[in-house]
């Protein structure tokens, strides 16, 4: 059976019940969109009085008095006595930085060697045209120990009158073959045959005489020279040699071969003194209707005087008293010269002895195979006048 239905729907107190639970189910329900809008706006949620924090007034912030720290009196915060430690503890090294180094001046670091001796000159063990035996060398070398140099000699003065004019005679050595004659004054004229050998004519009187001209007696310089011209028709080589020789000296050798003697050669051009090998580079070798000269400068050292640097001895390490300066000339011009005590080679060269200003010094003109020639003597037909 069914009784409910009927009971609640005719029972008025069970309607009242019924709308209190409804009530009281409103009464807690949350509140509508529409309500929780309209919230209130003045009175509870008013923002406190004054400004912001970030904006109130100087009085509540206002900075402490006086400096920061770091700018309180000195007498609290005084630096520490002395420099600071980059100018003590770490200060730079001493002397310029590199970027600011001295400029290196290498003209001065380099020394001046034009005072020095020059260096020597390296000899030829051949000559580059001719050449005598060792057998031939050997005996000249025999004969002048034989016969050792002779001291100067006093000449009378006819001789030394004769002599400044040129009027000079010349000894035929044995070994010439051709022909040796005087065609006018102060001149000499020679042909020699192609089977001529190695041969020196000599000057009857010395062009250099201790006695009369050595300057440590007349405190002035000498130059002696003569000059030889080389026929037209002579062939292309010139076999002949043209030089100063003290006396005595072996004949049947060609000047500048053996000792107290010099020479420059036709044939090869090199410079000998006292060099019976391949002599030294020094010219052109001689041609047909040239004329050459050679000449000697004797004139005593100033030891005094300061070094030049045109002053031949200023170029030589010698201490000897005389400067000798040996000089050559081609038609008329001079192309050459040396010093005779230039530095040498101490294996190879020989001493100079007998041609320093301390003994006689003859005319010596050697002369092998065929060549024909003049010997000039006469200042007046002389292309160069030292």
């Amino acid at each position: 059976m069914c009784f409910g239905n009927n009971l609640k729907s005719d029972d008025p107190s069970s309607r009242l019940n019924t709308d209190n639970i409804l009530n009281s189910r409103l009464v807690e329900t949350p509140l509508s969109k529409e309500s929780s809008i309209k919230m209130p706006q003045n009175s509870g949620y008013a923002p406190p009085a004054g400004p912001p924090p970030s904006h109130r007034t100087s009085e509540i912030y206002t900075a402490p008095s006086g400096p920061p720290p770091s700018h309180r009196d000195a007498e609290t915060f005084a630096p520490p006595p002395g420099p600071p430690p980059s100018h003590s503890e770490y200060a730079p090294p001493p002397g310029p930085s590199p970027s600011q180094e001295p400029y290196h001046d290498w003209q001065a670091a380099v020394p001046d060697t034009s005072l020095l001796p020059p260096p020597p000159s390296l000899g030829n063990d051949r000559s580059s045209a001719n050449n005598a035996t060792a057998q031939q060398a050997e005996q000249g070398h025999a004969w002048c120990i034989q016969h050792p140099i002779t001291g100067p000699i006093t000449f009378p003065e006819a001789a030394l009158e004769a002599l400044e004019k040129g009027e000079i005679g010349v000894i035929k050595p044995r070994t010439f073959q051709g022909n040796l004659d005087r065609p006018r004054h102060g001149v000499w004229a020679g042909k020699t045959k192609a089977s001529c050998p190695d041969s020196t004519i000599t000057s009857t009187l010395p062009l250099y005489s201790v006695i009369a001209h050595s300057p440590l007696r007349t405190y002035k310089s000498k130059t002696i020279y003569y000059e030889i011209r080389i026929a037209r028709r002579n062939r292309r080589e010139v076999s002949l040699a043209m030089g100063f020789a003290a006396p005595p000296y072996p004949t049947f050798r060609l000047p500048g071969w053996h000792r107290a003697s010099l020479a420059v050669h036709g044939d090869d051009g090199n410079k000998y003194v006292n060099n019976d090998r391949g002599g030294k580079d020094f010219t052109q070798p001689f041609k047909a209707g040239e004329t050459l000269g050679i000449g000697m400068t004797f004139t005593k050292r100033d030891w005094d005087a300061p070094p030049a640097y045109n002053d031949p001895l200023a170029q030589t390490a010698s201490t000897d008293p005389i400067n000798v300066e040996v000089f050559f000339t081609r038609d008329g011009s001079k192309v050459g010269s040396w010093n005779l005590h230039e530095e040498g080679d101490a294996e190879e060269d020989l001493p100079v002895t007998g041609l320093e200003g301390f003994n006689d010094l003859y005319v010596a003109v050697g002369t092998f195979e065929n060549v024909e020639f003049e010997i000039v003597f006469n200042q007046g037909e002389w292309m160069y006048h030292p």
